[in-house]
């Protein structure tokens, strides 16, 4: 094997467990994965259904029935954007937030034992190096793409 099979492995393997804590604790609060990953994507901003479709990959009929089920249950509603009236955005709820914050304490925690291993410098140099095989810089990630999921 090479030095790049070695790290495809470690990606794959590292995405399997991560994926399945998120899907463990998404449905421990009656969420999908994709439901849970709109909440991460909402918590500090707005976006256009079309967007989130997008970055999601889904289509955005899919995307309008998972924020019209999130719109029922309190999670999410739409609005217009404030500098462009025609523009509808859907945006984070007080009660999504909250279950977002709750989600987020308990991907942590359940993560807690894998990252409890790094000390900080590699905790540093774990972030540093997933942001460039993800493609982000600090600047970009703030700037233009979605946060961290929970």
């Amino acid at each position: 094997m090479t030095a790049t099979d070695d790290v495809v492995d470690a990606l794959v393997r590292t995405t399997f467990e991560v994926a399945g804590v998120l899907t463990r604790i998404g449905g421990e609060h009656d969420l999908s994965l994709t439901q849970l990953r709109v909440l991460g994507i909402l918590r500090d901003r707005r976006a256009r259904i079309t967007e989130l479709a997008a970055y999601l990959g889904l289509d955005k009929s899919t995307m309008s029935g998972l924020i019209d089920r999130a719109q029922r249950r309190g999670l999410l509603t739409r609005g217009k954007n404030p500098e462009d009236g025609r523009v509808v955005e859907v945006f984070i709820t007080p009660a999504g937030l909250e279950l977002a914050e709750r989600v987020g304490d308990d991907i942590r925690r359940a993560l807690a034992p894998a990252t409890g291993r790094l000390d900080p410098e590699q905790l540093d140099r774990l972030v540093n190096l997933l942001n460039v095989v993800s493609a982000r810089s600090s600047r970009a990630h703030d700037a233009a793409e979605p946060t961290a999921e929970c």
